[in-house]
């Protein structure tokens, strides 16, 4: 149990190993909060690139034995902090166009535009591992403030309200609140009840709401294609193990132009990583990460994106929606997350698994996503207690870069792709020339679509412009509660120089 004031809610805390029962299901559970996404990402991937309805389970089941792989890296050689790792929706707009230039030219079949996929990510990766290894992005931490940070993470679950299973004009939103109302009876009323209800809050909602979508299914309540239907016939239907290994769909193959517009879908995917280990921190009852926890973390990421690549999946980074569930439960321990993501690993290989995950129905995963979603807000917005609310320009710069992280992405979403924001930018008055070219097109379009990067770029100009003292802007308390670099200890120095040592004291 993690001591201090601010980890009294947390009921394991980063170091402890609940029994290993407890934490397969505590670990499924932090998976749970994930795996509409981490679906969502190659099924939408699997529609652009025409992929045949065979090959399918096998993409799916690739991305959740990446997952397992990268998870797994992170908390034991990277960040080491109770992070799940998954498919990016940061790099799916760029992964996207990829598939679309490579289908526009002659024999640009869904195979082809794979592997120019994986070559473009690989290599984008590796900028990401230099990025990370080189201490690039940790240098930036004496920058960023709370005032900073703040808006960052809240954005990530701001930027997420309008996701297809919340607001779709079709939803069964009784489905989606009876969800929503079982999360929320057993985390908040029923917490103190038994401890089942505090550490398994997630898991019963989304089992008691399945089982009751089910029932309503074979009842013939719901009927299929509509919101609720659990298609039990189409688990059945995929094979019962499915290959997967590296460079199942071919040799990547690389082409620069590609390679350019993924490294914008890595640079919003390490921004929103940057805000991911700051909330979990918080959350954690541990201080703020230190600058070589950063490095290692983005290192990690990078490392693990390149082994997406290989594998043919569409990289991975660190996923917001498990943070959502630390508050909830208050089980905070990397042990956990590691139990989880073996079996993830596991499961990976089992078409079966892939079909049942696909079966559970948007409306309880919607109802799901609002509890997450809505927890990352408030985490962020928590950072602000270390922040002087009295002063105008913190209120100027928090309301600024909240607003342009809703509003800039909202307005890229609007354009018919990069091609029309291209076009515009070829019309900007002297800069045109530079400004229209495909490279910069590609860079603003993903950058500017992705919330936290926006608000987060927003707040860190306009925070170390404005005029304002340490104190007002909260670095003093935040670099007293924050995490120093000697307490981080890396791979290197838990197994090179544990045993570098034992050898001298021999």
């Amino acid at each position: 149990m993690s001591d201090g004031p601010e980890s009294d809610f947390v009921e394991y805390g980063i170091e402890d190993r609940p029994p290993l029962p407890t934490s397969l299901l505590l670990g499924v559970q932090h998976y749970l909060t994930m795996v509409g996404a981490n679906v969502a990402v190659p099924l939408i991937l699997a529609g652009a690139l025409g992929m045949p309805e065979s090959v399918v389970p096998r993409f799916v089941g690739t991305f959740f034995v990446v997952s397992g792989v990268a998870t797994l890296a992170q908390t034991t050689f990277g960040n080491r902090y109770p992070i799940v790792q998954g498919a990016p929706f940061s790099m799916l707009a760029p992964a996207l166009a990829v598939v679309g230039v490579v289908q526009a030219t002659p024999g640009g079949d869904w195979n082809t535009a794979l592997v120019h996929l994986q070559g473009a990510i690989v290599v984008a990766a590796l900028v990401e591992v230099a990025i990370g290894y080189f201490g690039l992005l940790g240098r930036l931490r004496q920058y960023l403030s709370p005032v900073v940070v703040a808006p960052t993470i809240a954005l990530i679950g701001l930027s997420l309200f309008d996701t297809p299973q919340i607001v779709t004009a079709t939803q069964n939103w009784w489905l989606l609140g009876l969800t929503l109302l079982l999360i929320t009876l057993f985390s908040q009323y029923l917490d103190g009840a038994h401890p089942v209800f505090k550490l398994f809050p997630v898991l019963l909602g989304v089992v008691v709401a399945y089982v009751v979508a089910l029932a309503l299914s074979l009842a013939g309540v719901y009927h299929p294609g509509a919101p609720g239907f659990v298609d039990v016939a189409a688990i059945f239907e995929n094979p019962v193990v499915v290959p997967i290994y590296p460079l199942q769909w071919g040799i990547p193959q690389v082409e620069l132009s590609l390679v350019v517009g993924m490294l914008a879908g890595v640079a919003a995917s390490i921004v929103e990583s940057f805000g991911d280990y700051h909330a979990v921190a918080r959350l954690s009852g541990v201080g703020a990460p230190s600058e070589r926890r950063i490095n290692h973390g983005i290192g990690m990421e990078g490392l693990m994106n390149a082994f997406a690549g290989v594998m043919g999946a569409a990289g991975s980074t660190s996923y917001s929606e498990n943070i959502g569930a630390i508050s909830l439960t208050g089980v905070a321990s990397r042990y956990v997350v590691q139990v989880g993501a073996g079996a993830m690993l596991v499961f990976g290989f089992f078409g079966f698994f892939g079909g049942f995950v696909a079966s559970i129905p948007d409306p309880i995963v919607g109802g799901l996503y609002v509890a997450m979603f809505g927890q990352i807000v408030a985490v962020g917005l928590s950072n602000l207690k270390y922040v002087d609310l009295d002063s105008s320009r913190n209120i100027y710069v928090l309301g600024v870069s909240t607003f342009a992280g809703l509003a800039i992405p909202t307005y890229v979403g609007n354009l018919e792709g990069t091609s029309a924001l291209q076009e515009g930018l070829a019309q900007v008055a002297v800069l045109g020339p530079v400004l229209g070219t495909q490279v910069v097109a590609d860079t603003l379009f993903v950058v500017g679509g992705t919330g936290m990067a926006v608000g987060g770029l927003v707040a860190f100009v306009l925070d170390n412009t404005i005029s304002g003292t340490r104190q007002e802007r909260g670095l003093e308390e935040w670099e007293e509660r924050a995490e120093s670099d000697e307490e981080f200890a890396s791979a290197y120095d838990r197994f090179v120089r544990s045993d570098e040592s034992s050898v001298n004291a021999d």
